[in-house]
């Protein structure tokens, strides 16, 4: 295993395929997703392996990065992710970061938020991130505030009230 950040709770590191069942678990959890749009819910193995696979593996290889593993350290348990997507339209990383509920409000996403945007702008050296978070997600929102993102946008998409946060990017607009 490469560990790629390390936090004092919090480790991260590149998906492998052996991590099926862990991202079945959360991607599977509509607590976990209800926030996301995305469009089909992983609720097999088999599905968890095909996104590692075709999505995340695939990332890794062509872009330099993509969604990591998040484990948590006390319980030695994959419990999430978070990273970044290319985004090949606007040519600029989208930040992302689900985790188990269980482990929500315990300052994590923050945490691991924060270590991989610092990551992202001096190891991967990416030219700027953007998040967008369904409104209704006010946990999520005051990570990206806390993190300095500004709020530039808001719209609808995927049936879900988006707002659009920027961090050391160009000016957006759609």
């Amino acid at each position: 295993m490469t560990l790629l950040i390390d936090t004092p709770r919090l480790q991260m590191r590149h998906f492998r395929l052996a991590d099926a069942e862990a991202v079945r678990a959360f991607n599977a959890n509509t607590k976990v997703t209800r926030y996301t749009g995305d469009p089909a819910q992983i609720s097999t193995s088999e599905q968890a392996r095909r996104l590692i696979k075709d999505v995340w593996l695939h990332e890794y290889k062509r872009y330099g990065y993509a969604r990591y593993a998040l484990i948590h350290k006390q319980h030695n348990r994959l419990i999430g992710f978070c990273g970044f997507k290319f985004n090949p339209q606007q040519q600029l990383a989208d930040l992302g970061y689900r985790m188990l509920p269980q482990y929500w409000q315990q300052g994590l996403g923050y945490e691991a938020a924060q270590s991989v945007m610092t990551y992202g702008l001096t190891t991967l050296a990416l030219p700027g991130i953007y998040a967008e978070v369904d409104s209704a997600n006010t946990g999520s929102v005051r990570i990206l505030q806390k993190l300095g993102f500004t709020h530039t946008d808001s719209y609808r998409q995927w049936g879900l009230n988006l707002q659009r946060y920027d961090y050391l990017c160009a000016p957006y607009s759609r």
